[in-house]
């Protein structure tokens, strides 16, 4: 359990129930301080992710409440815990708060495991955009999928925050990359580097892919159970809503996985970083707002229309 001082307070977007946006409130909220291997982060802007509205309405189990949303951020170490020697009060860093802690506040704790060093040409909106959705593809891709160089892979909702990762991440390896998307996004995945656009809403993927080794799944349902069609024999479906159905995979061939993004492996983490601040890979903020517009964020993510990150700065 985090120890929770008595008299210092901040100001974080909390739920006491499980609901609609409405249940999102900006309120006081005890300051926490750091166990042993946290550090204490002055957050300066947080990442909104589409589990962050699911776990508002408690799609993702009964979480103790209150509860302050959010995982991912940017900000400046404040505190240390116990025994911490890997980073120094006042560095900026960036990554994943700790399990029973969150990101849309003034204050997170976060374990030093899932915390990396932010350069110093990248800025907190940009920082905060990266954890959560790059972690997420490039796991997918390459710890789950093993997405090697001549593969072809089909890659769903490609201008979403884990879609454009994820095609970014593709293109770099050196794969064949085609994406589904609406038409109006069909320029920003091109741009990301696919080879190839399909607009989901006119046209049916699996009539014009038959041969992808790799299917990244970021939808489910229906979705989910008609990428079996665009998969080669022996191919491979990973999907981070849900798992897939083990009977169609046998009946293609195909292997199915379903994956969560593992925020502990920060040399990933820094493999990406110093992908970014090279300049080979580029960090797609949407739209920027402050953390007392939280409800808008989440209903903005909830529509499933968002081309990037969406980013809550905190002041």
């Amino acid at each position: 359990m985090i120890t929770m001082t008595t008299t210092e307070t901040m100001k974080a977007v909390r739920i006491h129930k499980f609901g609609g946006p409405e249940v999102l409130q900006l309120e006081n909220a005890p300051r926490p301080e750091p166990l042993a291997h946290q550090v204490l982060i002055r957050v300066h802007a947080a990442g909104v992710n589409p589990i962050d509205w699911k776990i508002r309405e408690g799609k993702m189990g009964r979480i103790p409440l209150p509860t302050i949303m959010g995982s991912d951020f940017s900000g400046e170490i404040e505190a240390l815990g116990p025994d911490v020697t890997e980073f120094r009060v006042g560095e900026m860093v960036f990554g994943s708060v700790a399990d029973d802690s969150g990101s849309y506040a003034e204050y997170a704790l976060a374990p030093v495991s899932q915390i990396v060093e932010k350069p110093a040409n990248l800025e907190h909106v940009q920082a905060a955009a990266i954890p959560v959705p790059a972690m997420t593809a490039w796991q997918a891709l390459f710890d789950h999928a093993k997405l090697r160089r001549g593969q072809k892979i089909l890659i769903h909702a490609a201008a979403g925050g884990v879609g454009n990762f994820a095609v970014q991440f593709a293109k770099w390896k050196g794969a064949y990359v085609i994406g589904t998307a609406s038409a109006d996004s069909a320029q920003l995945v091109r741009n990301l580097g696919a080879h190839e656009v399909i607009d989901y809403r006119t046209t049916p993927f699996e009539d014009l892919v038959r041969d992808a080794d790799i299917v990244f799944d970021t939808i489910g349902g229906e979705t989910q159970e008609r990428s079996w069609k665009a998969l080669k024999k022996g191919g491979t479906l990973v999907s981070v809503v849900q798992p897939p159905d083990e009977k169609l995979a046998a009946a293609r061939g195909a292997r199915g996985i379903f994956m969560r993004e593992d925020g502990t492996r920060n040399e990933e983490l820094t493999q990406i970083t110093n992908l970014i601040a090279s300049g080979q890979i580029k960090v797609n903020v949407e739209t920027v707002l402050p953390l007392s517009e939280a409800r808008k964020a989440q209903n903005l993510s909830q529509t499933g229309h968002a081309h990037g990150k969406i980013i809550l700065t905190v002041t």
